[in-house]
């Protein structure tokens, strides 16, 4: 999901849709569904600090509403700018296409996700409570070991930019690198070093990405080449030996 990059330094905005007061508001908005939806679907486009996503191909959330923040803008009229943007995205003015599809939330789950993000975004301090438990990549820093001539390092499953394990350990010689990837999210796993430079398939939604190479003792890199996803941390380590 990609927002609107102005929305920051969209004032002319918020003062339209501050005039509509209370009315934007959802009345029995779950933000702990919110946060759930806007990890899985928006993560890995955006920051956004308390849900602890890192994407970089649209606005920093964060940013984008802080001045509008401390101008004196309440946050249930960043819940209605948030609300018509999902609904009614703007059009990208050089290529005239949608920044990102329309309604990819709709109903009270669209009402959840601009709850959850009007409540967090540029705030400090981070979630607690349920809201704690969901979003966090869950990156083991123990090594995942080879089986049989297969290493299986899988993508975060919710959807966050991220790898479930940040290091492998593989014997040398041919080598099967593989990834699922059980979220929406698309990414693949490539791997780097040693004079090797190959990457596997993109997949989503339960696919498997992966590659055969045969490797030396050394140390080589993992990380997904999908635009973004390596930068935000979608990268690690695999030791030979």
């Amino acid at each position: 999901m990609r927002w609107l990059g102005a929305l920051g330094a969209g004032a002319a905005v918020l003062v339209l849709a501050s005039g509509c007061g209370d009315s934007l508001k959802p009345q029995n908005a779950d933000t702990v569904h919110g946060k759930q939806l806007f990890v899985q679907k928006c993560g890995a486009c955006h920051v956004l600090a308390h849900a602890n996503t890192k994407g970089i191909q649209g606005p920093d959330l964060d940013q984008a509403f802080q001045q509008s923040l401390k101008d004196g803008f309440k946050r249930d009229t960043i819940e209605g700018v948030v609300r018509r943007q999902i609904e009614f995205p703007n059009q990208n003015a050089d290529t005239k296409q949608l920044v990102m599809p329309p309604k990819l939330v709709t109903g009270d789950d669209a009402d959840d996700v601009a709850a959850y993000v009007a409540s967090v975004v540029a705030k400090p301090g981070k979630d607690t409570g349920l809201l704690a438990t969901i979003g966090q990549a869950q990156a083991s820093s123990k090594p995942v070991a080879a089986k049989d001539g297969v290493l299986q390092i899988d993508a975060d499953p919710t959807g966050q930019l991220a790898y479930v394990a940040k290091a492998g350990t593989a014997p040398a010689g041919p080598l099967k690198l593989k990834s699922q990837n059980k979220s929406a999210t698309p990414h693949d796993i490539a791997i780097e070093g040693n004079g090797l430079n190959e990457k596997g398939e993109v997949v989503q939604n339960g696919g498997i990405s992966e590659v055969d190479v045969t490797v030396k003792p050394g140390v080589y890199t993992f990380y997904c080449s999908v635009p973004g996803h390596r930068e935000a941390g979608m990268v690690g380590k695999i030791t030979v030996k």
